[in-house]
């Protein structure tokens, strides 16, 4: 692995569904880069699995990474529960397909790329990272209904 990066992603949703927004903040080397985006119909869950890919995909090279989320379903779903539903052929225990499976398939060969250590955050907890990923992923809110971002 060639850099160490830190980053704090979150995704947020105005209904669920509905608008939503993602943001991402990188810190490596005393730098920061702020990514967001958002989609006028979605859902959190695809907010939040978008926020990562979205960091991820924007490292230029292999990184050591500390990446910090407040989304269980994301800390959860990538560390454990994908290993059974790549078995499953992208299936739950319970024979239904997975959710958002498009995207947990560009995590898994996203991540693959890089070494990375997964921490969970609660959200809204005054964590300095994970409020600044917090108001990016709002100001997507805001591109993603084509209201002025805040």
């Amino acid at each position: 692995m060639t850099g160490k990066v830190t980053i704090y992603t979150d995704g947020a949703c105005k209904g669920n569904p509905g608008p939503g927004g993602w943001g991402a903040l990188l810190v490596w080397g005393g730098r920061e880069k702020e990514l967001f985006g958002g989609d006028p119909a979605t859902t959190n869950n695809r907010m939040e699995l978008t926020a990562v890919i979205r960091a991820l995909e924007s490292l230029t090279r292999d990184c050591a990474v500390e990446l910090y989320t407040d989304s269980q379903y994301v800390k959860n779903g990538i560390e454990t529960w994908i290993h059974g539903w790549k078995r499953n052929g992208w299936k739950t225990s319970d024979r239904k397909p997975v959710k958002n499976a498009e995207l947990w398939r560009e995590l898994d060969a996203i991540a693959a790329q890089h070494d990375i250590r997964w921490h969970w955050v609660k959200g809204h907890n005054d964590h300095p990272g994970n409020e600044r990923a917090d108001a990016l992923a709002n100001r997507g809110v805001s591109r993603g209904t084509g209201a002025p971002a805040a």
